[in-house]
């Protein structure tokens, strides 16, 4: 249940008490949970060169980072203390990662950024530091203890591969077992450190700087805004210094740039791209052997389709925005698209002939979260998503 996972708090106290205000310990936060992956299965994600991997190294000033795809005797060669695994973006390769981080969707998908796995061995840690976004630190198998601190002092060391404060000073401290979750919002100095072997799943989020939206911004802008008319000066007069740039031209500069102008539409627009553009490390492998439009109808209606991991479809009003790209769908679409944005998913009717479905859109009778009608025209686009391996065929 939601108020289990919230430590008996609803998504909407939650989001109203704690949210971007304080740290907060649930304990049993996720009952019966032990982790998603054994070291060994960490270790071969590890090997894939799809996989953003890092290995993390040594204690107090001293550290190494090293970044993956890592080999089996990088592994044999490490030491049996003070060493930590990290793994990238577990939603995108493991489904009961998504399905973990599903759990979270009570914060908007736009500020959504992937599961991070970090295995530890005794003493493993990262160092005290601070993240400039919200996490939550779930613990899967073993322990960790984590001392947190609300301190101002945010100061870095010098010349080292991570972010480590230069001052740490604990005001709390616990030990967190398989199940616990801490809830940290930025700018909270946090260290963990591996009490024996163990595994922790922090789910983050995105925050850009304002001068990343701001660059993202611009570079939409040049690549959207077209301003008619050239430089031009009929009315020329002699110069007394031929190297001065002149007040007449400053302003009529000045005039020419000031046309740039934006809407509350360039924003929206800009906004959905730039939270939908999957990270430039992304990348989607179309199927190899891929079904014809008709089979793929035919699956689409008898399973339901779904998201691929790395996808973000995103919305605001009647514009949509899938992985940086924009559309406009027709009315009757929308209800489904939105459905698809919020779920991930779109199911079958049950019992329902494939041909019923896809030209009437039969649905379940709808409870709370019902999917609506599927419009014929959709599969049209879904199975361009399809090819395009931003799209699957539901499976159990």
């Amino acid at each position: 249940m939601m108020t289990t996972l919230l430590g008996g708090l609803s998504p909407s106290r939650f989001l109203r008490d704690v949210w971007h205000k304080r740290p907060l310990l649930i304990r049993n936060a996720v009952p019966g949970f032990a982790g998603l992956l054994t070291s060994s299965e960490m270790q071969q994600l590890a090997s894939r060169d799809d996989v953003e991997s890092r290995l993390i190294q040594g204690s107090g000033t001293h550290w190494q980072l090293d970044h993956g795809p890592f080999s089996k005797s990088d592994f044999k060669r490490l030491p049996k203390i003070e060493w930590t695994l990290l793994l990238q973006s577990l939603n995108h390769v493991l489904p009961e990662a998504d399905a973990l981080l599903s759990r979270f969707s009570f914060i908007p998908h736009a500020r959504l950024d992937d599961l991070m796995v970090s295995y530890a061995v005794p003493g493993g840690s990262v160092g005290p530091h601070f993240d400039s976004y919200d996490v939550f630190l779930l613990q899967g198998q073993g322990h960790r203890r984590w001392q947190i601190s609300t301190q101002t002092d945010l100061t870095i060391l010098d010349d080292l591969p991570l972010k480590i404060l230069r001052r740490f000073k604990p005001e709390e401290e616990w030990v967190l077992g398989p199940g616990d979750m801490l809830y940290l919002p930025p700018h909270v100095a946090h260290y963990g450190v591996a009490e024996d072997a163990c595994t922790t799943y922090s789910i983050g989020f995105r925050a850009p700087t304002t001068e990343e939206l701001a660059h993202g911004f611009l570079m939409h802008l040049q690549d959207t805004l077209k301003l008619e008319g050239r430089y031009a000066d009929p009315d020329l007069r002699l110069q007394a210094h031929p190297g001065e740039i002149s007040r007449a031209m400053l302003s009529q500069i000045e005039g020419m740039i000031a046309k740039i102008k934006w809407s509350k539409r360039d924003i929206a627009e800009f906004a959905g791209r730039y939270l939908s553009e999957p990270k430039p490390n992304v990348f989607f492998d179309p199927p190899e052997a891929p079904l014809s439009r008709a089979a793929f109808n035919k699956q689409a209606n008898q399973k339901g389709v779904a998201l691929n991991p790395k996808s973000r479809l995103l919305f605001t009003r009647g514009r949509f925005f899938i992985n940086g790209e924009a559309f406009t769908p027709a009315a009757d679409e929308t209800a489904a698209l939105q459905h698809l944005a919020d779920q991930r998913h779109l199911a079958p009717a049950r019992g329902t002939p494939p041909d019923v479905y896809a030209l009437q859109g039969a649905r379940p009778a709808g409870g709370l979260g019902a999917a609506p009608p599927l419009p014929a025209t959709l599969p049209e686009r879904f199975y361009d998503w399809y090819e395009a391996g931003w799209l699957e065929i539901e499976t159990e």
